[in-house]
C-alpha cells in the first residue's frame, strides 16, 4: 500500500485528470449502456424453460405463463351436461375478446372431471396470448393484468340467467403488484440522501462530500465496463437496478474507511502526504481485501449458468473493483489536495483532538461485551443458531393459493372448485409440449399418480405444425411437495416426444441446477477466503472464525426470511403486501453472493483494526476494546447506509425485488448489531491468544511473517505485567 500511495501522490495531476475523464465519459456511456441492456430472463438448456419457450413460440401463450381460470356455477336446478352449448359459447366469447388466446372448457372435451360434485359447477383455462392492455403474455406472480373482469363480461351475456362467474387462478389470488417497475432513480435518491446525512452526522464537515464523489465516480465508471461488455455478451437490467445502490454502499463504506483513518493520522500530529500515507498502511489493506471477499462471494453467481445471475454477479464484481480502485487511487489525492480544507471546522479545537482516541461509547461497549463475553456469545449465538434453524424449512417452490388472498373474488373461485369437490391442483396446469400423435402420450400421462386429468382439444389453437399442446391438471397444487412429486412421476412416465413445461416444472429445474452444486462451490468459496485473510489477518483461526460467523449470519438472514415471507411475521405492517408462503427459488442465492462479501466488508475492517492494536499491545482484550472502538461507528454508519438504501428498494412495487431488497436489508442489520457489535468481539475476546496464531511452516507457506502468540495468557491478560 505504502508504494500504491507513493505511485499516484507523485501523480496528482495525472490522477485527477483520469478520474474528471472517467466521470464524464461514464456519464455519457451510462445511458447507452442502459438501453443495451436485456430484459429477456432466459434460462436456456434447462428442459422446462426450452419446452416452455417451444410452447410459446408455436402457439403464442401457455408454458410458464398460468392461466386464469373461469368457475361458472349455474342456478340451481340446471347441470353443466344440459348447459354444454351455452357454456361453449361464454368461453368462445372469450376466446374473441382476448385474441390469440388458448381456451378449454367442458364444452370442448366433455370431460366430467371438470364438472363438480353438485352437477352444475365447472371451470375452464385461459391463457391469454396478448392480454386486453396489448401487452404479452408472461410476467410475474401478481405482476399481470388482470382479466377478470374481460372474462366475466365476455360470458355473462351467454350463460343462463342467474349463473354466478368468479375467475380464480394463482395470479387472482397473489398479492396485487404493479407492474410498472423499479424507480430506480428515486431509490437511488433515497441512499444518496442517507448517505450525506450520515456521513455529515461522521463528519460533521464538508469532508462528508467525498465519500459520495467517490461512490457516483465508481458508478459511472462502472457503466462504461458494462457498456463495453454489452458489445461482446448480454448483460441483463438487473444490473441497472442493483449497481448504482450497491456502488453506493461499497464506495461509501471503503471512502469511509480511508478517510476515517487519514483524519486519525490528522489527529496524531500528521499532515500532508505523509498523513495519506499513513492512512493507506493501515486502511487500504483492509480495502483491498473487503473488495476482494467482495468479489469472491459473487464469484457464486458468475459461474452459474443461469445468464440473468451471471449478469448480477458480473455487475457486482465492476462495482467493488471499481469502488477499491477509486478509493487506493483518487481519494488519496483528494486528501492530500483538499482534505484539510474540507475538514478546516472539524480539525479545529477539542473535537479534533479526540479523533486521536477510539469511540468513548464503541469502547465502553466493547469492554461491555468483553467483560461479559461468554454470556453474549451465548445469547446472539443462539438468537442466530435458532434463526439458522429456521432457514431448513425454506420452501423455495411456487406459492400456495391457501397461502395468497382469503378474500375477494379470486378466492371465492377456489372456495367454489373445492366446495363443489373439484381439487384445488386445477388451477396449477402443467403445459406438456407433444411432437406428433398426441394420443399414446395422453393415455399414459392420464394413468400418472396425481393427474386429474389432461386437457388436449383437437383444435388448432391447441394442434399446430405438428406438435401439440397437453393441459395436465393435478390433484395436488404444483407448490406442495406432492404436486411436484407428480410433475417428477409424470416426466419418468412419458416417452421422448413430449417435453414437459410450465411454472413449476421450470421452478424445479432452476433449483436443481443452481443450488445442486451449491456446497461444492460453497466449500471452494470458503477455502479462497479463508487463505485470503489469513494472510491479511496473519492468523489461522480467525479466518476460520470469521467465515464461520459469516455463514452463521447468512443462515440467520434466510430465517428472518422464512418469518417474514413463508410465516408472514410483520410482513403487511412493514412492507404493506401479503406474505406468500414462499421466497422464490432465487433469493437464498442472490442474498448470500451480496452479502457474503458486504458482511466480509465489516468482518475485515474490525478484525485489521484488531489485528492492528495486538500486534502493538500483546494483548487481546485491549485489542478487541481497540478494534470495536476504532471502527464501530465506521461500520455502523456504513450498514445504516446500506439498510436505508436496501429498504428503499425493497417499497418497490415488484414483488421479487421486493423479497429480495428486504432480504438484504435483514442481513445488514444483523449482521451490523448481533453478528459485528457483539458475537464478533465475544468471541474474539473468549479465543484470547489463539485468536492470533500462525505457525511457521503456515506463514512460509503463504509467505508472510509468522505470528507469535507473545506472553499472552489464555485469558488474553499479558502474563507479564
Amino acid at each position: 500500500m505504502e508504494r500504491l500511495s507513493a505511485f499516484v501522490l507523485r501523480r496528482k495531476g495525472l490522477v485527477t485528470l483520469l478520474a474528471v475523464l472517467a466521470f464524464f465519459v461514464g456519464m455519457g456511456a451510462t445511458p447507452i449502456a442502459i438501453q443495451r441492456l436485456s430484459e429477456v430472463y432466459a434460462h436456456p438448456g434447462m428442459p422446462a424453460f426450452d419446452a416452455n419457450q417451444e410452447i410459446v413460440t408455436i402457439y403464442g401463450n401457455g408454458g410458464y405463463q398460468r392461466p386464469f381460470v373461469p368457475v361458472v356455477v349455474l342456478p340451481e336446478g340446471q347441470r353443466a351436461d344440459a348447459s354444454k352449448e351455452a357454456l361453449g359459447r361464454a368461453f368462445a366469447a372469450v376466446a374473441t375478446k382476448l385474441p390469440q388466446s388458448r381456451v378449454v372448457s367442458y364444452a370442448d372435451t366433455g370431460d366430467p372431471r371438470l364438472v363438480g360434485s353438485d352437477g352444475r359447477t365447472t371451470f375452464g383455462l385461459v391463457f391469454p396470448g396478448t392480454y386486453s392492455d396489448g401487452s404479452p403474455p408472461g410476467g410475474g406472480l401478481g405482476e399481470t393484468p388482470d382479466e377478470s373482469p374481460v372474462i366475466i363480461e365476455a360470458m355473462t351475456q351467454h350463460l343462463p340467467p342467474g349463473s354466478k362467474i368468479h375467475v380464480t387462478g394463482l395470479d387472482t389470488l397473489a398479492p396485487s403488484v404493479d407492474a410498472g417497475g423499479v424507480d430506480v432513480p428515486a431509490k437511488i435518491g433515497i441512499g444518496v440522501l442517507a448517505a450525506v446525512l450520515v456521513l455529515f452526522l461522521v463528519f460533521r464537515s464538508m469532508l462528508a462530500l467525498v465519500p459520495i464523489l467517490i461512490s457516483v465516480l465508481s458508478i459511472f465508471a462502472s457503466f462504461i465496463v458494462i457498456l463495453l461488455l454489452t458489445l461482446v455478451m448480454t448483460v441483463h437490467d438487473v444490473a441497472l437496478t442493483t449497481m448504482p445502490l450497491l456502488g453506493l454502499g461499497i464506495a461509501v463504506d471503503y471512502s469511509l474507511l480511508l478517510v476515517a483513518r487519514w483524519r486519525e493520522e490528522q489527529a496524531n500530529g500528521f499532515r500532508g502526504d505523509e498523513a495519506v500515507h499513513r492512512a493507506m498502511a493501515g486502511a487500504g489493506r483492509a480495502v483491498l481485501f473487503s473488495g476482494v471477499a467482495v468479489a469472491i462471494g459473487l464469484v457464486t453467481m458468475v459461474v452459474l449458468p443461469v445468464p440473468f445471475l451471471r449478469s448480477l454477479g458480473i455487475a457486482g464484481m465492476i462495482i467493488a473493483a471499481m469502488s477499491v480502485a477509486a478509493t487506493l487511487t483518487v481519494l488519496p489525492v483528494l486528501l492530500a489536495l483538499t482534505g484539510q480544507r474540507l475538514d478546516r471546522r472539524a480539525t479545529t479545537g477539542k473535537r479534533f483532538a479526540r479523533e486521536a482516541d477510539a469511540g468513548r461509547a464503541w469502547s465502553a461497549w466493547a469492554r461491555g461485551v468483553v467483560r461479559l463475553r461468554r454470556p453474549a456469545a451465548l445469547v446472539s449465538g443462539g438468537l442466530l443458531v435458532a434463526l439458522s434453524l429456521t432457514a431448513l424449512g425454506v420452501d423455495l417452490g411456487l406459492p400456495e393459493s391457501r397461502h395468497l388472498k382469503t378474500t375477494g373474488p379470486g378466492h371465492d373461485g377456489l372456495v367454489a372448485l373445492t366446495s363443489a369437490g373439484i381439487p384445488a391442483g386445477v388451477v396449477t396446469p402443467i403445459d406438456t409440449l407433444v411432437t406428433g400423435d398426441p394420443a399414446a402420450a395422453i393415455g399414459q400421462i392420464s394413468q400418472v399418480e396425481g393427474v386429474a386429468t389432461v386437457l388436449a382439444p383437437e383444435s388448432a389453437a391447441w394442434r399446430r405444425q405438428g406438435s401439440a399442446v397437453v393441459s395436465v391438471l393435478p390433484v395436488a397444487e404444483n407448490g406442495t411437495a406432492a404436486g411436484e412429486a407428480t410433475i417428477t412421476r409424470i416426466r419418468e412416465t412419458v416417452p421422448d416426444n413430449v417435453r414437459v413445461g410450465g411454472n413449476a416444472a421450470q421452478s424445479m429445474d432452476f433449483q436443481s441446477r443452481t443450488y445442486g452444486a451449491f456446497p461444492w462451490m460453497l466449500a471452494l468459496i470458503g477455502l479462497v477466503t479463508f487463505v485470503m485473510l489469513t494472510r491479511a489477518f496473519r492468523s489461522l483461526l480467525l479466518p476460520l472464525k470469521a467465515i464461520v460467523l459469516n455463514l452463521l449470519s447468512l443462515g440467520a438472514v434466510i430465517g428472518a426470511m422464512v418469518l417474514l415471507w413463508q410465516f408472514g411475521w410483520g410482513t403487511r405492517e412493514l412492507l404493506d403486501i401479503q406474505p406468500t408462503g414462499s421466497i422464490g427459488e432465487f433469493v437464498p442465492l442472490t442474498i448470500f453472493a451480496f452479502l457474503y462479501g458486504l458482511s466480509m466488508d465489516y468482518e475485515v475492517f474490525i478484525l485489521a483494526r484488531m489485528r492492528e492494536e495486538y500486534d502493538r499491545t500483546g494483548n487481546t482484550h485491549q485489542a478487541v476494546i481497540e478494534g470495536v472502538g476504532r471502527t464501530g461507528r465506521l461500520v455502523t454508519s456504513a450498514a445504516l447506509i446500506l439498510f436505508i438504501s436496501f429498504a428503499a428498494l425493497a417499497m418497490t412495487p415488484e414483488l421479487d425485488v421486493k423479497v429480495f431488497a428486504s432480504g438484504l436489508a435483514l442481513g445488514i442489520l444483523l449482521d451490523a448489531t448481533l453478528i459485528r457489535g457483539v458475537l464478533v468481539p465475544a468471541v474474539v475476546a473468549m479465543m484470547g491468544r489463539w485468536n492470533w496464531w500462525l505457525p511457521g511452516w503456515a506463514a512460509r507457506l503463504l509467505r508472510v511473517r509468522p505470528s507469535a502468540m507473545k506472553d499472552v495468557a489464555p485469558d488474553g491478560v499479558p502474563a507479564h505485567g
